[in-house]
């Protein structure tokens, strides 16, 4: 459905059960007639820019958010503002875009990522982020969630930007100075649940499915009565940050949690939708998936009964690598504990492609068709906001391992043949914590939040005293990146090893560039190291605390993780937690 665009038509909205509607705008009341299709339009409504407004359903005295606000500058429960997005003049014309293949995501949260936690402050770091050598920024939820901080996944406006974060201005300059400075921009958006408070969307219409829900609460209504104009709702929004915002990818959120049984899946829908909008602009959409399911069928053409998306994440190759830097096994971490689960990673995509996944009590996943997907479709990292968050104490592998183990972590991550993601803070080995922060203004939400929490956590049998409150304000602060930090000692040595690896990779074609069946991997699980070849360019890891002496093919030593690395001929010497990148003779 393509909405109408005069002044009084963005005041329009999709009421279908309601028995009437009254516009409130600038103070005056405006009665809403009905149309057969179930939306509302009011007569004569205002035309100027910053207009506040929200809806009286029925006999109601206090009026709600419109569903497609665009601004919420008192909060989630207020007036909404409108926003006009085409008044921004974009300098972004010279802006070609990025292909997802060869690229480096960099992923962070705006409230923690500087002390400000604005937009504003987020751009001044730009620079950084270009001398660090990644392609693309990935901003965790930005939209209208109750309270001041949170992580983003509590959103209950999906059309606003915070105005904690500075508004939907502030997000097109910040946009605009990141293409700028050669970085496309990739939103994390989430279509799969509603926060906690502040969502009305039931008031209106059948947005959820009462009593289906996922483990965030009710599903949303994307296969049901109604369901078509729930899912226009969805790639509307989608729509939006492609063109009034210019971003230059999606990650969808927890698309496993999709309840969608409709012959069309909602995923070739943002597919097609990212397809059409690169059309119109002559610049790559990424449309990216989180999604545990390990199905290949995500990346596959449209042509092919696929659903056509750029990329997804592979949580598998997080999982071994975690393990074999870590020793860590409890968990979902079982199934990964040897270099051979790493070895299966590196050749295939996916750990689980059919095998038995003994976390799950069941048989999981399928196997890739290297004739129909890249390595590079498949985004990868060591770190991430829900593995560090989403652990008792939000604790980074920083926080518990020294410079050698972090460093075959990077080296992995960044001469992997797939896309690799960084975690704000990761390539300085930070040593603040990201812990799970809420800021809910309603008390016994706040109570309820954080009891659920330590339950949480005590059946999986850390002890609930080390678990942080997520309401107290000091969790929030906590998880604000320390920039000091960053020139000191082995921080400084591990972030010169970052911007060493992400131009080695951007200089070597090989690493990013060849399919599946171009990776060798040869191991020893005795000895724990590992060698994996792309093309010419081969990799050494040693992840045993022993000095290892390999036979290797003779070759130039192009990186390495300790000054005590050498390489003779054919006679490669690897300290203890060390790595070195080589390309072979011809």
């Amino acid at each position: 459905m393509t909405l109408p665009v005069s002044a009084a038509a963005r005041f329009d909205v999709w009421a279908p059960e309601a028995g009437s509607i009254t516009l409130l705008a600038d103070g005056t009341k405006f009665p809403m007639s009905r149309r057969t299709d179930g939306w509302w339009t009011a007569e004569g409504a205002p035309a100027g820019d910053d207009v506040d407004y929200g809806y009286l359903l029925g006999t109601d005295t206090i009026p709600v958010p419109d569903p497609r606000s665009r601004r919420q500058p008192d909060g989630v429960h207020a007036l909404s503002r409108t926003f006009d997005p085409a008044a921004h003049q974009w300098q972004d014309g010279q802006w070609q875009g990025r292909e997802l293949q060869g690229a480096v995501i960099y992923e962070l949260h705006l409230g923690t990522f500087t002390p400000e936690g604005t937009l504003e402050a987020a751009a001044r770091k730009l620079d950084y982020l270009v001398e660090l050598g990644v392609d693309f920024v990935e901003l965790l939820p930005v939209n209208g969630f109750n309270g001041t901080h949170n992580w983003g996944y509590d959103g209950v406006l999906w059309y606003t930007v915070h105005e904690g974060y500075g508004g939907p201005a502030a997000y097109q300059r910040f946009v605009d100075a990141a293409h700028a400075a050669g970085l496309g921009v990739i939103q994390d958006v989430v279509y799969n649940h509603l926060g906690p408070s502040g969502n009305y969307l039931p008031r209106f219409g059948p947005y959820l499915k009462s009593g289906e829900g996922n483990t965030w609460g009710d599903s949303v209504n994307l296969d049901g009565p109604g369901s078509d104009t729930v899912r226009q709702y969805i790639l509307e929004n989608a729509a939006m940050w492609l063109r009034d915002y210019h971003v230059d990818g999606l990650r969808l959120d927890a698309v496993h949690a999709f309840k969608d049984e409709r012959a069309v899946h909602l995923l070739e829908e943002f597919g097609a939708l990212g397809d059409a909008v690169s059309a119109e602009t002559g610049r790559p959409v990424s449309m990216i998936a989180e999604s545990d399911l390990n199905n290949p069928r995500l990346l596959y053409p449209r042509g092919v009964n696929g659903y056509g998306l750029e990329g997804q994440w592979s949580d598998d190759f997080h999982h071994a690598v975690h393990v074999n830097v870590s020793g860590e096994t409890a968990g979902y971490y079982g199934d990964f504990d040897s270099l051979g689960a790493l070895a299966k990673v590196l050749r295939n995509g996916f750990f689980h492609d059919g095998s038995y996944s003994s976390f799950r009590g069941r048989h999981h996943g399928r196997p890739i068709d290297s004739g129909l997907v890249r390595p590079a479709a498949l985004v990868v990292c060591s770190q991430n906001h829900d593995q560090i968050g989403n652990r008792a104490t939000g604790d980074r592998l920083s926080q518990s391992l020294p410079y050698g183990p972090l460093a075959l972590a990077a080296v992995m991550t960044l001469t992997s043949p797939f896309t690799p993601m960084l975690f704000m803070g990761e390539e300085y080995g930070a040593s603040t914590p990201w812990q799970f922060f809420t800021s809910h203004p309603e008390p016994e939400l706040g109570k309820a939040t954080a009891e659920g929490r330590i339950r949480e956590f005590e059946r999986m049998g850390w002890d609930p005293a080390v678990v942080p409150d997520p309401q107290d304000p000091e969790t929030f602060t906590r998880s604000k990146l320390n920039w000091s930090e960053a020139g000191e000692g082995d921080h400084a040595r591990l972030l010169n090893l970052y911007r060493a690896l992400t131009a080695l990779r951007r200089a070597t074609p090989e690493l990013a560039g060849l399919g599946f069946t171009e990776t060798s991997v040869a191991f020893s699980e005795d000895e724990r190291w590992l060698l994996f070849g792309r093309g010419q360019v081969q990799v050494a890891l040693n992840f045993s605390a022993d000095e290892l002496q390999l036979q290797v093919p003779e070759g130039t030593l192009k990186l390495a993780t300790d000054d005590a690395v050498c390489l003779d001929g054919g006679q490669l010497s690897l300290p203890g937690h060390s790595a070195a990148v080589f390309a072979a003779s011809a």
